[in-house]
């Protein structure tokens, strides 16, 4: 089966089980009950669409939900995929191609992430203005999905700032305190070393993960507006005299996870 016919097959099961929308969310380590606030709610779990990998992380459940939240029809992935695990790129963004024959138009992707500024802390939500991709790795390589868009697409507004700009209202009608900064993707699994987190401070980053922009640019190759969102989980490596582990990132996940819900329930009721 190439490509596009996966893409097609596992659009037609995602439909016929949970339906279309115009929203969707990518939710990322620790965010995962962001699920639960959906209404009338319709699920599928990974392994039941046809050519989907499966995800492997502990945090991500590994299914795709729609409902209702704010009286807007949102879909969301609970449970991404990431390169690390041994996907390849189309396997991991394959959920956004899906997502764009489905009808989504705007699309909010969050992750957990290693604060680099170090005028944030551990539990600061962080709004993404723009990416570093050091992955040596890029979605888009290979032939072009045409029927999606250009071969040469432009990212330089990957993050839509009209979304930008309805978050930062959202955020500060709620009293959040809603950082702004650029999010640089590393390979992982490892975290990175302090060395490694030096370098991207002076490249210009604020956070750093292990996901997110292979996502971003195949919704931007796609015609989506995208807003993406940062839960800084743990100061990167060498911020603090301390070791970094996942229990660590998913227990400030939900330590955050009221002023997230309430953050992107009332960006999604303005959009």
């Amino acid at each position: 089966m190439d490509y596009m016919q996966r893409i097609h097959t596992a659009a037609e099961a995602v439909e016929k089980a949970i339906g279309k929308a115009e929203i969707a969310v990518i939710l990322g380590s620790g965010l995962g009950d962001f699920g639960n606030e959906l209404a009338e709610a319709k699920e599928i779990s990974y392994a039941d669409i046809p050519g989907f990998p499966l995800s492997t992380v502990q945090g991500h459940a590994g299914k795709m939900i729609s409902g209702k939240l704010n009286g807007k029809q949102v879909m969301m992935m609970s449970g991404r995929f990431h390169s690390y695990e041994g996907h390849s790129m189309q396997d991991v963004t394959l959920p956004i191609r899906v997502m764009a024959q489905l009808g989504v138009k705007k699309l909010i992707v969050t992750n957990a992430a290693g604060g680099v500024n170090t005028n944030f802390s551990a539990g600061c939500l962080m709004m993404i203005t723009d990416y570093i991709n050091l992955s040596g790795k890029n979605p888009l390589t290979g032939e072009n999905l045409s029927a999606f868009g250009p071969r040469f697409p432009d990212v330089s507004r990957a993050y839509t700032p009209a979304l930008q700009a309805i978050a930062l209202e959202s955020a500060s009608k709620l009293g959040i305190d809603l950082k702004q900064g650029v999010y640089c993707w590393m390979n992982g699994p490892c975290y990175e070393t302090p060395a490694e987190i030096r370098m991207v401070r002076v490249l210009g980053a604020d956070a750093v993960g292990m996901s997110t922009v292979p996502e971003t640019i195949v919704a931007a190759h796609s015609g989506m507006e995208v807003l993406g969102v940062s839960c800084i989980t743990n100061m990167a490596a060498g911020v603090l005299d301390q070791p970094i582990n996942h229990e660590e990132v998913m227990e400030t996940g939900r330590r955050v996870r009221s002023d997230f819900a309430a953050l992107l329930t009332d960006v999604i009721g303005k959009m």
